[in-house]
């Protein structure tokens, strides 16, 4: 089962009191009922021995599993449906929309390899995981084996530590100046004890040392307030240093993972991370830290003075702080969970807004802002709703907490007026008493309510360690070489899946010259933009190697050979900016004039000086203020500056008309002279002239020519040449 199974079956068991204690299968599920589409509050339940459909709160349907029965996902128009089969007959068991036609095939795969009694390999990343210690479910957007509550909390200190290590003099000044505004704080109440014992209370009329007094405690509070400004001061400048390195490492870390790592999380996640965590881990160091150093620092100095006075009184005033202390411990794993799910729904807040910004040209295109209006409104309602919760149990639970440490201050009361009601102490030995007293409360509900903040930080920190932490899985092997490569590549018996359960590319051997243009063919979906990627080592190999120059591609460190190849992908992507600093970005010590010659080559310098700033021109984000050609003459120029050893075309002429596609051709064919060229092409006739033809199918190589040899063979790319002309026919008809 997956994490996602797993907590809708925690929902629904207990409309199944026979099974709710054993775990299921798979649960499935799914939106359409009869033939109306509902929401998803359907559920289709699998035990080896049955299964159940959850309908609207109620088990609507129980069926037994015979062991000669079989499970099959069928596709219809706009919909997928599961039927299950015994002997002849075959029963619709449950249908949804494509939204969930992924999720049918998986379980049914599942199910069927169950009841044949095989193993069923599941993609790992969606495989249901469970904490090490604790046995619970772990989310799965948490890399290690335990979950938050079983983690090394003291681990993640210690590497804190580690990082404040260029900011440690400053920390240890500002823990200095907390001695020092302690033990001026400690002064003030017997300054006070002066003024209402020598002055107050007997009337003095000298007005010289009363004068004096005034004036001291005025300093003495000026001057407590001076070294906290200074002492904020320092601790800004240490914490910002300490998150800005923070930041930066998770940031570097984020860049050496692979695109697989990268892309098991959403981009709002990784921003998340990178962003609002370590500000919530920054002002929990500006703000919460000093705070709690200081009022630590002032309940030892007032306990020590409490205890020296009366130990039996000290305690009866303490004695209150435990039981906020349990009562915390009690609701510490609510509050981890509050907090969890809250970070949950904020992240999902920042994901959606990023995919609205991101297709905004989407969204307006087809009229859908109202819609993205009320889905934007019900992720942040939620967010709200779960904000609002976690606010209301704390608004209750702290006054709670805090009456109970303040009854501390009724026995203060009773036992302090009756002193002062029997001679036995002043009203100037009553008034420090009771300011120390309240000195020592402000500490005790800070600690009963550190609980609160620890718990947001350590979400925080957690999931900044869990990215700085994760293995990378595409890694520079130990003593790679940085080598200038000629351009010869070779597969040898290569396989690669994204998942141990399919294979996308099987048993590829391929040998490249330098100078060859080789085209790759063959229809969607059959790995051709997977190859490519193998040989840039976006992804490492499953099975066999990949030789640059005689050199395993796994033992030349990446920044060598991605500096040497170029690519131009089938998604061009443009930064915000300047068109110049687009092209500009592959070689940024370029001059002007090889930024120019290499838009020329591209064909991209025609469309450029027409522009209003030409070279400056500001495209917005993506390049979206560009047409689609433009944008592909663009990053081919960009590719071109890089001048690289080994140029990668991935239908790199896709969005361009048949004019400027030959302009581009042209051009090409004098780079391609000297350089191993790997093209992928939506037009078979751009591969004309390329020196060799590799046509893919089934996961393997089925046929390797060129242009002329693979026609005449009538296979493959014959019929796709054939197909594509009856299309660009029909079309000119």
């Amino acid at each position: 089962m997956t994490e996602y199974e797993y907590k809708i079956f925690e929902k629904i068991k207990h409309l199944i009191p026979d099974k709710a204690e054993e775990l299921p299968e798979a649960v499935l599920t799914y939106d359409i009922s009869g033939e109306k589409i509902i929401s998803d509050q359907m559920a289709a339940v699998f035990y080896k021995d049955s299964y159940f459909l959850v309908e609207n709160g109620r088990v609507s349907l129980c069926e037994k599993i015979l062991p000669d029965d079989r499970f099959e996902a069928r596709m219809l128009m706009g919909c997928v449906q599961l039927e299950h089969k015994r002997e002849e007959k075959a029963r619709l068991v449950c249908r949804s929309t494509l939204k969930h036609k992924t999720e049918f095939f998986v379980i049914t795969a599942r199910l069927c390899a169950i009841l044949e009694g095989r193993e069923y390999k599941e993609d790992p990343s969606q495989a249901m995981r469970f904490c090490v210690k604790c046995k619970r479910p772990l989310s799965r957007d948490i890399e290690g084996d335990r979950c938050l509550r079983c983690m090394d909390k003291s681990k993640y200190v210690k590497r804190l530590w580690e990082i404040m290590k260029g900011s440690r003099a400053y920390l240890l000044l500002s823990i200095v100046l907390f001695f020092v505004v302690t033990g001026i704080n400690l002064i003030a109440p017997q300054i006070q004890r002066v003024l209402v014992d020598d002055y107050i209370t007997p009337r003095n009329k000298d007005i010289l040392p009363f004068v004096f007094i005034v004036i001291s405690m005025f300093g003495i509070n000026l001057l407590s307030r001076l070294i906290e400004i200074l002492r904020s001061r320092i601790l800004i400048k240490a914490n910002t240093d300490v998150i800005t390195r923070l930041r930066s490492t998770v940031f570097e870390k984020v860049q050496k993972l692979s695109v697989a790592s990268v892309s098991r999380r959403t981009a709002g996640n990784i921003m998340h991370r990178v962003t609002g965590d370590t500000t919530t881990i920054q002002n929990f160091m500006t703000n919460e830290i000093p705070g709690f150093i200081q009022q630590a620092l002032m309940f030892i100095a007032v306990a020590i003075i409490l205890f020296a006075y009366d130990w039996k009184l000290a305690l009866l005033i303490i004695l209150p702080m435990p039981l906020a202390i349990v009562a915390h411990r009690l609701f510490r794993s609510r509050t981890r969970k509050m907090y969890r799910r809250q970070w949950q729904v904020g992240d999902q807040v920042q994901t959606l807004l990023h995919d609205i910004f991101s297709g905004i040209r989407v969204v307006k295109s087809f009229g859908m802002e109202s819609y993205e209006n009320r889905r934007f409104e019900k992720e942040t309602d939620e967010e709200c709703r779960i904000r609002i919760r976690n606010e209301r149990f704390f608004a209750i639970f702290s006054p709670v907490v805090n009456f109970l440490m303040g009854m501390g201050e009724f026995v203060l009361l009773y036992y302090v007026g009756n002193k002062v009601i029997g001679g036995e102490m002043s009203l100037g030995e009553m008034a420090v008493f009771s300011t120390y007293v309240s000195l020592i409360y402000g500490p005790m509900r800070i600690f009963a309510n550190i609980t609160r903040q620890l718990t947001m930080l350590m979400v925080a920190v957690a999931r900044v360690f869990e990215i700085i932490d994760e293995k990378i899985d595409v890694d520079d092997a130990l003593g790679a070489v940085n080598v200038k490569i000629k351009g010869n590549i070779e597969l040898c018996h290569v396989s690669f899946g994204y998942d141990e359960s399919k294979e996308v590319l099987h048993d590829i051997s391929l040998s490249i010259k330098p100078g060859e243009m080789v085209g790759i063919v063959g229809r969607s979906g059959v790995g051709k933009s997977t190859l490519i990627n193998l040989v840039m080592r976006m992804y490492d190999v499953t099975d066999g190697k990949i030789l640059i120059d005689g050199h395993d591609i796994k033992d030349i460190s990446q920044e060598c050979l991605r500096s040497q190849i170029g690519a131009v992908l089938q998604e061009t992507f443009l930064f915000s900016g300047s068109i110049y600093d687009n092209i500009a970005y592959a070689k940024p010590d370029a001059d002007r004039e090889e930024v120019i010659r290499a838009a020329k080559l591209a064909g991209a310098h025609s469309f450029i000086i027409k522009l209003p700033d030409a070279y400056n021109t500001y495209v917005g984000e993506r390049g979206y203020t560009l047409s689609g050609g433009e944008r592909q003459r663009v990053s081919i120029a960009r590719a071109l500056l890089h001048d690289p050893r080994i140029l990668i075309l991935d239908e790199a002429t896709a969005s361009l008309d048949t004019e400027t596609e030959k302009q581009i051709q042209d051009a090409l064919a004098n780079l391609i002279a000297d350089r191993t060229t790997i093209a992928i092409a939506h037009r078979l006739s751009t591969l004309r002239n390329a020196t060799r033809i590799v046509v893919l199918d089934g996961a393997g190589i089925a046929e390797v020519g060129t242009h002329n040899e693979l026609m005449s063979k009538k296979g493959i790319y014959y019929g796709l040449v054939m197909a594509q002309r009856q299309m660009s026919k029909m079309r000119t008809e």
